[in-house]
């Protein structure tokens, strides 16, 4: 019986990843390096630090991670704060809404900061709706490790066969699969390059999964 849904955030519940595009980039260029597509799109649904890690290691920076990731928040927050475009994704808010009134418990757990986690949450006014918000950049094991969908599922106070994850990426896929939880893979028209195959079902849009049509979990 399903009592409870971990949610991802970016590319599920908001569009951040244009902001973050820009950031990445605009801290690429500040350290000098050249990332391809393929290796850009590899990090999707990875935490911010692991990702600098690999950067500093593969292009043999002499730049720390954490410098790399203080210069990429810096520009994420800049643009956070004057990107009048940013928006719940469709559907996601009435979903959240919907899942709340039928009693199941909600847990963010997302590979963003908590500082932009809070960000979002403040601004779309959605901590009424969560028992818990977690952050992957505080954790030592980033997606597709499933360190993260097995502590939301303790915060939500459940075991991972009554919880569903929502995911968008890969990575998270793998982590939610790694956690042994039923993972519903959100193909939006926001995702790109990502692999869906591991997911227990794949949808285009969020009334295919409103509480209604979730009795059979």
């Amino acid at each position: 019986m399903l009592k409870a849904v971990l949610f991802d955030m970016d590319g599920v519940i908001v569009d951040t990843e244009p902001l973050h595009r820009k950031a990445y980039f605009k801290m690429f260029e500040e350290v000098n390096i050249e990332v391809s597509e393929s290796m850009y799109n590899s990090f999707t649904g990875q935490s911010t630090l692991p990702i600098c890690r690999t950067l500093c290691r593969h292009f043999s920076l002499t730049e720390s991670p954490e410098h790399l990731v203080s210069t990429k928040r810096k520009h994420f927050k800049y643009l956070f704060e004057n990107d009048n475009d940013l928006a719940l994704l469709d559907g996601v808010h009435e979903l959240i809404k919907d899942y709340h009134a039928n009693g199941l418990t909600l847990v963010l757990a997302s590979s963003a900061s908590m500082p932009n986690i809070n960000r979002i949450f403040e601004r779309f006014d959605l901590d009424k709706y969560f028992k818990a918000k977690i952050s992957g950049a505080d954790l030592k094991a980033s997606k597709p490790h499933p360190e993260i969908f097995l502590k939301a599922s303790e915060l939500a106070g459940e075991h991972t066969d009554h919880c569903m994850v929502i995911e968008d990426s890969t990575n998270g896929i793998a982590a939610a699969k790694a956690a042994n939880i039923y993972c519903v893979g959100y193909k939006s028209q926001h995702s790109t390059n990502q692999d869906y195959s591991n997911a227990d079902r794949v949808i285009k849009s969020f009334d295919e999964i409103a509480f209604s049509n979730l009795i059979s979990l």
